[in-house]
């Protein structure tokens, strides 16, 4: 039988991306359409290489050339992805920047952040990430980077700082131009000054996505990236108890303000449960059970995981291998969970932004 390109994009234009609510060919997902005889192949562009619908995307396909074409057609579909953008980030060659916050200290923030960042690059996707707790920098220690110093490069008359690149993202602290043993007693306009550089002053190269990890709290940091740089979304962390969930209410309050008017990309709940090794069959909810989940809900954002309290998550920060590398642990997939959840989200937040933008104009 004699197939023609508009036969295959009218079969296709009945498949919907799930998350964006439109079919694949309005979205302009489908690309590269060859037909050689009983032989077709297309490519599917999707928003993220960390698409946790992937594989259900591939089968939609199939299934809509089968039952609206014929099923005797040889079909070949290439899943691929180009990650979108919504903006101008302000930092040439970046497409989104994540912030990663939470209200109070001692939730485990740095260490999801620092997952976060790993688990997008893993997909495939081009990662950086900006230890921007300027007060207590800990990414140089959770990635085994204590005593490195970032090289600079002279461009166009310009001098950069060239991020320091390990487990397949780029990175830049604070901690590497500061001496770890004193502390850094900076006033609002030199913190703001500072994490200002960690942005403008790097060669941060082609990134789809760039990571902040924010310090705690609602302060100075927090005003400056927000209202410098367009950020297309925050992740909130927490803990399950009552004091961790009503600051993470107040830090989610200010992405809100008209000021700041940052989209929340969701919820993450650290230290949800404890596990002994010697009963791994049992859960104790030490600090409550389900607090995240609940905030989420009653907020109307998405609850994007939990993540147990185990001792293997910190001792992997203190060796400078954070837990996601240890292919096979059951936290190694939490967090890569997390960050395809993450992922989408900010998928999901450029699509309603370009709608919004198409509308209003």
């Amino acid at each position: 039988m004699n197939i023609t390109r508009e036969q295959v994009l009218e079969a296709l234009s009945n498949v919907e991306e799930p998350d964006l609510k439109k079919d694949l060919v309005t979205l302009h997902m489908i690309q590269d359409i060859h037909i050689d005889g009983n032989k077709l192949s297309f490519s599917v562009i999707l928003t993220t290489p960390a698409c946790p619908l992937k594989a259900m995307i591939e089968n939609a396909c199939r299934n809509a050339i089968a039952y609206f074409i014929s099923k005797d057609i040889e079909v070949q579909v290439n899943m691929t992805s180009q990650v979108t953008t919504q903006k101008n980030t302000g930092v040439p060659g970046v497409k989104n920047i994540i912030a990663v916050a939470s209200g109070k200290g001692g939730v485990g923030k740095s260490t999801v952040a620092a997952n976060l960042a790993i688990g997008l690059s893993i997909t495939g996707a081009k990662v950086g990430l900006i230890d921007g707790d300027i007060y207590g920098p800990s990414m140089p220690i959770m990635f085994g980077l204590e005593g490195a110093k970032p090289k600079a490069i002279d461009i166009d008359g310009k001098t950069r700082i060239t991020p320091i690149e390990k487990y397949g993202i780029k990175l830049l602290s604070i901690g590497f131009f500061t001496d770890p043993d004193q502390p850094v007693p900076w006033r609002g306009p030199m913190v703001s000054t500072a994490i200002k550089q960690l942005f403008n002053d790097a060669d941060w190269g082609e990134l789809d996505y760039l990571v902040v990890d924010l310090p705690p709290g609602t302060g100075d940091i927090h005003i400056t990236v927000a209202q410098t740089f367009p950020v297309t979304g925050a992740v909130i962390v927490t803990t399950p108890q009552n004091v961790a969930l009503a600051d993470a209410k107040k830090g989610i309050g200010m992405f809100m303000m008209n000021a700041i008017n940052v989209p929340l990309l969701g919820i993450v709940e650290n230290m949800s449960y404890f596990t002994p090794a010697e009963l791994p069959d049992n859960r104790y909810y030490i600090f409550g059970q389900g607090g995240g989940q609940k905030l989420a809900k009653q907020l109307d954002v998405p609850f994007l995981g939990e993540v147990p309290l185990v001792k293997g998550i910190s001792d992997s920060g203190d060796v400078g291998m954070p837990i996601i590398l240890q292919t096979g642990n059951p936290m190694s997939k939490a967090f890569a969970d997390i960050a395809k959840r993450v992922a989408q989200q900010v998928a999901i937040c450029n699509a309603a932004a370009i709608n919004k933008t198409l509308v209003n104009n």
